[in-house]
């Protein structure tokens, strides 16, 4: 059987310890403090980031990888792994950045015939990143690529997100608030939960009073989701590891729990979403139902 390989980006928030022992590889995005540039999850890692965040009186930006870099990667995993290679390729949302459109350039780049499948998940952080993740797992458990990529388009229809900000000022400064501008200038203590669309926009769920409501009417709205299926489940978090944790550990109690993670949400992410914000990420295990 032809190899396959899972190629992401920085974006999806996998940590080394999944990315390694999976064989997924990954294009880092840069995170910039006026001149200084930084790989996302390279040369900076979640924790130094969210420090250098508070301290610093530059707003930080970001910016995608080049298509040269795409090219690169993609002939180190042909001189790897040999020119039959298939590569999957699993990107942040086309809508939030211009990554996966630098993936495609790069492959046109290319000389020969390489095998190259390239995917705008629609998604961002780890709600793209729990979905290379699986289908790694797939490619290790010896599935074909047609049934690697019915897999992918399975679950990027299926994955619920939902997330709650501290401030919608990070997005906006970022210019990635899409929809969610209609709740900009809502009253003191209001938690908007905000959700991705079909698109990929960042776009409003809800407007709730107070973080305690808001995480409620998250869970809320999974278990209408879950029922009493179970459930793979990540709690993604911005510099909130101790109150992402507890969340888990309530999920836990309430739904169908096959497995369970609690990540960071990187500096490119975090760029945009700001410290606090809080998130999950839930989908049907169907191998248990």
């Amino acid at each position: 059987m032809k190899p396959i390989v899972i190629l992401t980006d920085s974006a999806a928030d996998i940590g080394e310890s999944y990315r390694q022992p999976l064989g997924i590889e990954m294009v880092p995005l840069k995170v910039m403090f006026g001149e200084d540039s930084y790989l996302d999850g390279v040369t900076i890692r979640a924790e130094d980031f969210y420090v250098k965040l508070k301290n610093s009186a530059v707003v930080p930006t970001t910016s995608q990888p080049s298509p040269a870099e795409f090219a690169e990667k993609y002939k180190e995993i042909v001189d790897r792994h040999g020119s039959d290679v298939q590569i999957i390729g699993i990107f942040l949302s086309a809508v939030l950045s211009g990554t996966y459109q630098s993936a495609v350039i790069a492959k046109s780049m290319l000389d020969g015939d390489i095998d190259i499948t390239l995917i705008d998940s629609r998604k961002a952080s780890f709600a793209h990143g729990i979905v290379a993740v699986e289908a790694a797992r797939a490619v290790q458990a010896g599935k074909s690529k047609q049934q690697v990529l019915d897999l992918i388009a399975r679950l990027l229809d299926e994955i619920q997100v939902y997330f709650m900000v501290d401030t919608l000022e990070y997005l906006q400064k970022g210019g990635r608030i899409g929809k969610a501008s209609a709740l900009l200038g809502s009253l003191l203590n209001i938690k908007p939960i905000l959700t991705l669309d079909s698109s990929g926009t960042v776009a409003p769920f809800e407007r709730v009073r107070g973080s305690k409501k808001a995480l409620n009417r998250m869970l809320e709205e999974l278990k209408a989701y879950a029922k009493e299926d179970p459930v793979k489940v990540a709690v993604v978090h911005a510099d909130s590891r101790d109150a992402a944790s507890a969340l888990m550990e309530r999920i836990k109690t309430e739904f169908r729990v096959t497995e369970s993670f609690v990540t960071d949400i990187g500096p490119v992410i975090g760029t945009h979403a700001g410290p606090g914000t809080m998130g999950c990420v839930m989908f049907r295990d169907l191998q248990q139902t």
